[in-house]
């Protein structure tokens, strides 16, 4: 049961317990409708205690190998060369350099 239902359950036992005026000597409305609010009542307290577990610490939600092999961690060494990353327009030329020295 969810939580709606049992919010519905209480609201038709409500209406049933204070709402309806019938008179019967066999069935007695407003405790057949305090009976269902507090089933309501009971149906959401279950569905919060079952929503709510809390889990063990020892529980391991990923295995350390399988993690392994999807790490994000750059890489210790990335070339052999270093980079050059000054754009070509700001660049000096040093193979010009070479020909006219």
């Amino acid at each position: 049961m969810r939580i709606g239902a049992g919010i519905a359950l209480i609201v038709v036992g409500a209406i049933i317990a204070f709402a309806v005026r019938d008179t019967s000597d066999t069935l007695n409305l407003t405790a057949l409708g305090i009976i269902i609010m507090l089933g309501g009542a009971a149906g959401i307290w279950v569905s919060y205690r079952l929503a709510n577990t809390r889990r063990r610490g020892d529980v391991t939600v990923i295995d350390p190998e399988v993690e392994k092999q999807y790490t994000t961690a750059p890489r210790k060494q990335v070339a052999d060369q270093p980079i050059d990353v000054t754009p070509t327009h700001l660049r000096d030329d040093r193979s010009r350099n070479f020909k006219s020295g």
